[in-house]
């Protein structure tokens, strides 16, 4: 009997033994082997910059209309054509104008003679003056002379007046019609570039219609939106990174933020900023598609 119960015991502690056994070999199984790396909990890698796109612009784009009606006689400049403020671009005829201006000179030289030959009447007329009040003075003539001497020196002298002020109204005219003149030539109103043309010789064209498209090259301005949570975030000032969209691989420029606009567009939601590109940036031109990247504060 006591026997039985020796090996009943023996029986149990090995069964005991074997389940420790077990559970330690699925703890070692668990492990990592020896030089793999453990296991690290999953995570999102953040980083504070928003990436944005917008256009390239400049400051100086438009398009060149006419000033006055006319037929174009000559052209130029041509698209691509390097311009200087001031160059000109194309001509319209001119002599109907021309003719005008030389006849508004001509009366100005008119006036000018009849205001010079008034000034010396009037010269002539204030030294009667002078000898009719000597010789009333020594009672040679009586008052009625003098008063007549004085009245027909101060008529030349509004005659004299008269005439200078319409010497002024014929060298106004004539200005007016100068600057009819310079309507005449089409002209760049800045530095830049033709970027197209609009008209051919020989066209008639009216005040108004578009000639040519000229633009600047620089400084060269990308304009982008950004989100209505990022309006405390970006400041004037600030520096941000602009890449051409198409280039690759992108050549990154440094702009300064210039603008931000002080209200939200409702429709979007975004605030509206305008950066300006420091140092030359030969692969961006202006109306290209660009990448703005903004360093957020953290």
């Amino acid at each position: 009997m006591q026997r039985c119960i020796v090996i009943g015991l023996a029986i149990l502690v090995l069964s005991f033994s074997g389940c420790s056994d077990s559970g330690q070999t699925s703890v070692v199984a668990a492990a990592p082997m020896q030089g793999e790396p453990a296991a690290q909990p999953s995570s999102i890698p953040t980083e504070n910059v928003f990436v944005a796109s917008g256009p390239v612009v400049v400051e100086n784009q438009v398009d060149v209309a006419a000033l006055r009606d006319g037929v174009v006689v000559s052209i130029l400049a041509q698209p691509g054509t390097l311009l200087h403020k001031g160059q000109v671009l194309a001509k319209l005829d001119d002599r109907q104008i021309s003719a005008d201006v030389e006849a508004a000179a001509a009366k100005v030289r008119s006036i000018e003679a009849n205001l010079k030959n008034w000034q010396a009447e009037t010269k002539v007329l204030q030294a009667d003056k002078a000898r009719a009040e000597k010789l009333y003075d020594a009672q040679v003539i009586p008052k009625e002379e003098l008063d007549h001497a004085r009245y027909k020196e101060e008529a030349d002298e509004f005659e004299v007046q008269r005439e200078a002020e319409s010497l002024n109204n014929a060298k106004a005219v004539q200005k007016s019609l100068e600057l009819e003149l310079e309507k005449t030539s089409i002209i760049a109103p800045f530095d830049g570039i033709v970027a197209r043309r609009y008209v051919r010789a020989g066209q008639k064209v009216s005040a108004g219609d578009r000639l040519f498209w000229v633009t600047a090259m620089a400084p060269l301005q990308v304009k982008f939106t950004l989100p209505e949570r990022l309006l405390g975030a970006i400041k004037r000032g600030q520096m941000v990174s602009v890449a051409s969209a198409d280039t690759s691989p992108a050549v990154e420029h440094a702009a300064k933020v210039i603008d931000v606009s002080p209200v939200v567009d409702p429709s979007s939601g975004t605030i509206e900023v305008l950066a300006q590109i420091e140092g030359a940036a030969p692969d961006l031109r202006p109306g290209m598609l660009a990448t703005i990247r903004v360093d957020l504060p953290r």
